[in-house]
């Protein structure tokens, strides 16, 4: 495994960060395809004996069993000082918003929901899941500068927003003095490529580290055109993101394969060491012990320049997808995106 520094942190974490959004209480939550607490075990342990240090959740996930799970399995398996933990928060829900609490009473208690949640007394680092409209941003960021100052979070993240937001929150928080933005989550991958158009120049510019979900595209660049699984069944999510754009795709994907069988490596290897060329660390999901060994095995390859160069060609612009099609006020309210199912991305 190969370890990096996250952005202008002090945080040193694995290039592959295991996405934990698999693991939980399928009873609790909108995700079919979870797996249950032995199996994501397995998986965390085998992650941990690859040199993964870098977990990511959220409250969202499977109503916080993710959390649970793994909390319960760092605490039995790592020293809580060698990994690096992430989660993240929603925005205020309508109910919050009517009871007139604010963005910083919102904050501590998502918080301390989610240190609970993990039997952690801080995480390394803590995520604005999705841009809330009905909160003021100066809010947001006193709050977080508040988890910051109370030890509660070492650094702060972003999740699903677009460059002139992280832009203008940095901005302000660097203005008061504030913790700011140290990390983006966003969508992209070999077949989603927006982030290119701005956020990715714009983190280059700053050193914010780009830390990427859905790496595979909810499992598309994995696998062989044909082949299915239980995720790609199931995820409704995944679906919506993907599904309009599938011819557009294809030519990718089977290029993706071409070169998967050519160096006799997986398709999941070559989409992420794809990936590995433009970011920090993406976020890879697993629900499986061999999926966390084919990420991991990413990081060791290196494509050529012509690879990559075969793999980029035949992208064509795609229109916004998930959550991100959503980040405008009037589209969030008309979705309740923290306030129904659409909030667990």
């Amino acid at each position: 495994m190969k370890y990096t520094k996250l952005g202008r942190s002090d945080l040193t974490v694995s290039r592959i960060c295991m996405g934990c959004m698999g693991f939980g209480d399928a009873a609790h939550g909108q995700h079919t395809w979870t797996v249950d607490e032995e199996s994501s075990r397995a998986i965390i342990r085998r992650g941990l004996d690859l040199g993964i240090n870098f977990f990511d959740t959220a409250i969202a996930y499977q109503s916080g069993t993710s959390e649970q799970y793994l909390g319960r399995a760092l605490r039995d398996f790592a020293r809580r000082e060698d990994v690096v933990v992430a989660t993240k928060f929603l925005p205020r829900t309508n109910e919050e918003i009517e009871a007139g609490v604010s963005g910083q009473e919102h904050i501590r208690r998502m918080l301390d929901k989610s240190l609970e949640n993990l039997g952690m007394d801080y995480v390394d680092l803590y995520i604005y899941h999705m841009w809330d409209w009905q909160t003021p941003m100066e809010d947001i960021m006193e709050g977080l500068n508040n988890a910051v100052k109370a030890g509660k979070a070492r650094y702060i993240g972003i999740s699903n927003c677009f460059a002139w937001q992280l832009c203008r929150a940095n901005d302000f928080a660097a203005q008061e003095g504030y913790a700011q933005f140290v990390s983006v989550q966003g969508h992209y991958n070999l077949i989603f490529r927006e982030e290119e158009r701005e956020m990715a120049p714009f983190c280059r510019m700053e050193n914010i580290a780009l830390t990427p979900y859905s790496a595979l595209a909810g499992g598309r660049l994995s696998k062989h055109p044909g082949e299915t699984s239980k995720r790609l069944a199931e995820d409704s999510y995944a679906r919506l993101k993907y599904d309009g754009t599938a011819d557009e795709d294809a030519p990718i994907i089977r290029r993706t394969a071409e070169i998967a069988d050519r160096r006799g490596v997986s398709m999941t290897e070559v989409a992420i060491a794809w990936l590995l060329t433009r970011v920090t660390a993406p976020v890879v999901g697993a629900t499986k012990v061999s999926h966390v060994e084919g990420a991991a095995k990413a990081a060791d390859l290196v494509l050529t320049p012509e690879e990559i160069a075969y793999l980029d060609e035949p992208y064509v612009p795609h229109p916004l997808a998930g959550v991100m099609a959503q980040n405008t006020p009037a589209a969030a309210r008309a979705a309740h995106v923290w306030s129904t199912g659409s909030q667990t991305i």
